[in-house]
């Protein structure tokens, strides 16, 4: 019997379409989650997300939280502070508003010790859809948080479809047949998409749920 798995990616402190998600895939069953990272900055409520995604899943879910670059970035600056507005400039600044100047020492262990990918049978989940010269083993921590790739360029990673973010683009998701980009700049837009993707089924997302600021709705994906 086949099972969903749900991703979403850069949520980028938009704790409305957070919840929105989630509240959305209660209401078809639940199931798995992959989140591919970027909960912090640019958006105002980094905080809230953090704090529900630390505090796990309501029931019939199960998550797996992903590390974006941006949670990269935030650990490292407070962790070994050496540049500061690297990150400051870069989104951190709502990151820090939104905690009221402190931010919890165990919410940035949490962040620095989120697992690059999660691999199933037909897909590899990642932040940032890593390099296709190489196998998923051979993939480095900036491969996997911080690379880029043209809006076209379709691969897969060891014969597997590739779900990712990083990458925005409004009019997303971008499906190929080998990847696929879930990134719509949601913190900007006011628009995510969570893409659904069978198990038991190689390739892209058989559903996609999207969410915006007043309510989601489903579209159909071949």
């Amino acid at each position: 019997m086949s099972a969903n798995t749900y991703a979403i990616a850069d949520l980028h402190g938009r704790f409305d379409l957070f919840t929105q998600a989630i509240a959305a895939i209660t209401e078809r069953g639940g199931g798995k989650v992959v989140f591919t990272g970027d909960y912090v900055d640019r958006g105002p409520e980094s905080r809230q997300i953090i704090e529900a995604l630390m505090a796990g899943p309501p029931e019939g879910q199960t998550w797996v939280c992903l590390k974006g670059n941006h949670e990269d970035m935030m650990a490292e600056t407070i962790m070994a502070p050496s540049e500061p507005d690297w990150w400051i400039g870069n989104g951190g600044a709502a990151t820090v508003r939104s905690y009221g100047d402190t931010i919890p020492l165990e919410h940035v262990r949490w962040a620095a010790r989120l697992p690059l990918y999660h691999e199933t049978e037909h897909h590899i989940f990642c932040h940032a859809g890593g390099d296709e010269t190489k196998s998923l083993a051979d993939q480095t921590e900036r491969d996997l948080c911080w690379f880029r790739c043209a809006r076209d360029r379709d691969y897969g990673i060891d014969g597997k479809h590739v779900i990712h973010g990083h990458t925005p683009f409004k009019d997303g998701p971008v499906c190929l047949p080998s990847r696929t980009n879930l990134d719509t700049g949601a913190y900007a837009t006011g628009r995510l998409v969570v893409g659904v993707f069978d198990e038991a089924k190689p390739g892209g997302p058989v559903h996609v749920i999207e969410i915006t600021a007043l309510a989601p709705s489903l579209s159909g994906r071949t």
